[in-house]
């Protein structure tokens, strides 16, 4: 019931295709009739919810397809590939994206385990993946229906939208995603500092041994570490966050010589080699054939 309110909610709100903003800080809808295949994206720290058809996601490799069985879960800034492919006039995707705030994940996390709180237990074991899915349990699907009944009183969103985002935040910790929430949030998550530190320092010089001596570990131990948490070696993770930003800047309209060096590339020449490699077309190419498909996804 609450999942057939909150679909009801999002169609009403949203009369175009993209995001639409509620009026909620870190809180958008989103509405998609157009098959789009997944291209280059990075996915900010977040919960994305689907509600009507299905989308999908690409993190090195592994293929995660969502619904509104199963909401995505991604504490850490991630390069993915992301796309509507199943998305029609007929069988539109409708959804809402939740930002997590770093701050007020961290206070939770921690106040959880001040109290004891005991971690989730997932059936099968628990494997870091950069993003994970979760099924929509009954306090997230309670908490995401309590937080858009805001938008309809820009008031009541004004007084009442932090404590009501605060309870989805809480809902998701305690939820399926929970554990691997809380291990990205709370007490030790070297790991999810080093790759804040990078996502925002993209257009600066970054070394492994810098990242490692941010994280407070060994070389080695860090490139462990960091390989579990997100499947990628640090290298090929900064590499991929670079050129995704690239590929999303070049379909945006920038140039690519501005696109290179936003993203903390001196050589040109590297540039679009290393693009060419990862994508398959020059920077070029990609900017003429992916201009309105990068932004639908």
């Amino acid at each position: 019931m609450c999942k057939e309110r909150i679909k009801q909610l999002i169609e009403r709100r949203t009369d175009q295709e993209g995001l639409t903003e509620t009026g909620i800080q870190g809180v958008r809808l989103f509405r998609a009739t157009e098959a789009i295949p997944c291209v280059p994206a990075v996915y900010e720290p977040s919960v994305v919810a689907i509600v009507s058809g299905s989308k999908e996601a690409v993190l090195d490799g592994h293929r995660y397809i969502y619904d509104d069985s199963q909401y995505l879960c991604c504490p850490m800034s991630m390069p993915v590939k992301a796309g509507t492919p199943a998305a029609s006039i007929d069988d539109p995707l409708y959804g809402v994206f939740i930002s997590l705030s770093q701050r007020v994940m961290t206070e939770l996390a921690l106040e959880m385990e001040n109290v004891g709180g005991a971690l989730p237990t997932v059936k099968g074991g628990l494997r870091a993946q950069g993003i994970r899915l979760a099924k929509w349990d009954e306090g997230f699907s309670d908490a995401l229906l309590r937080l858009l009944m805001l938008e309809a009183n820009p008031m009541d969103a004004a007084v009442l939208g932090d404590a009501r985002l605060r309870e989805l935040y809480y809902a998701i910790l305690q939820g399926e995603a929970g554990k691997f929430a809380r291990q990205a949030f709370g007490a030790g998550n070297a790991i999810a500092r080093s790759i804040a530190h990078v996502s925002s320092h993209l257009d600066a010089p970054i070394s492994i041994d810098d990242m490692a001596s941010r994280a407070g570990m060994s070389r080695a131990v860090f490139h462990r570490k960091f390989k579990q948490v997100t499947t990628m070696a640090p290298i090929q993770f900064v590499k991929s966050m670079r050129l995704n930003n690239a590929a999303m800047k070049i379909a945006a309209g920038m140039t690519v010589n501005e696109a290179a060096i936003d993203v903390g590339y001196v050589s040109p020449s590297q540039f679009s080699r290393e693009f060419k490699r990862m994508y398959g077309q020059s920077p070029r190419q990609w900017s003429s054939g992916h201009q309105v498909a990068i932004g639908s996804a």
